[in-house]
C-alpha cells in the first residue's frame, strides 16, 4: 500500500543523498521514480537534486503553481512510476501536499518528500506543516549541533556573522548563510516567543 513519508531535519542532515540513495535503489530494480526540487533553490543546477557529497540527479522542478497531482497523472500515462521524490518539500503549499495524498490514494505511487521543518526563526514552513499532520510516517534524519547536541533548528547569517532575527521566511543559501544548532544553542540567538 503506497503511503506518503515525510523526511525531515534540520539543514545538513542528508536529506538530498538519501533521497538520491531511495531512488537509485528503485532504479536498480527497474523501477521508474520522478524526482521534483523547487524551482527556487538556485545553489546548484537546475533541474537537478543534488548532494553536497557530489551526487545528483535529473528532477522536474516545482513553483507555488505547479499541479503535482495533474504532472504526475501525465507522467504515469507514459510509463508506470514506482515512486515520487520530493527535495525541498518546505517549499510546497498545502494545496500542494494535498495533492500528494492524492498521488498516494488514488494513483498508488509512494510519495517520499524531504525537507526541514522550521525557518531561521523557528517558525513552521507551510509544506512542512501539511506534512507533519498528513504524511502516513514521519521520519526525522538527525545532525549535530557544533556543542554535539541534536540540532533540530537552523540559523541565518546576516554578511557580518551575526544571527538573523528578521527578515523574510524564505531566502536560499547554504552552510555559508545558514548554520545548525541544537534547541539550546538556538535560543542564544534567537529567543523564543
Amino acid at each position: 500500500m503506497a503511503q506518503l513519508y515525510f523526511y525531515y531535519s534540520s539543514m545538513n542532515a542528508g536529506k538530498s543523498t538519501h533521497l538520491l540513495q531511495s531512488s537509485y535503489n528503485y532504479n536498480e530494480c527497474g523501477l521508474r521514480t520522478v524526482l521534483y526540487t523547487a524551482q527556487i533553490d538556485d545553489r546548484y543546477e537546475k533541474g537537478k537534486v543534488s548532494s553536497r557529497l557530489g551526487i545528483n540527479a535529473d528532477a522536474q522542478l516545482f513553483t507555488q503553481k505547479t499541479d503535482l497531482l495533474v504532472e504526475v497523472t501525465t507522467m504515469q500515462r507514459d510509463e508506470k512510476i514506482a515512486c515520487v521524490l520530493i527535495d525541498e518539500a518546505q517549499f510546497l503549499s498545502t494545496a500542494q501536499v494535498k495533492q500528494l495524498t492524492d498521488i498516494v490514494d488514488n494513483l498508488h505511487i509512494p510519495v517520499l518528500a524531504y525537507g526541514i521543518r522550521t525557518d531561521f526563526l523557528g517558525q513552521t514552513f507551510s509544506g512542512s506543516a501539511a506534512l507533519l499532520a498528513w504524511a502516513d510516517k514521519l521520519v526525522e534524519l538527525k545532525t549535530i549541533c557544533h556543542c554535539g547536541r541534536k540540532a533540530n533548528f537552523v540559523i541565518r547569517l546576516t554578511s557580518n556573522g551575526k544571527a538573523a532575527t528578521g527578515g523574510e521566511q524564505v531566502e536560499v543559501g547554504g552552510n555559508e548563510r545558514y548554520q545548525a544548532l541544537c534547541r539550546s544553542h538556538f535560543k542564544e540567538y534567537v529567543p523564543l516567543q
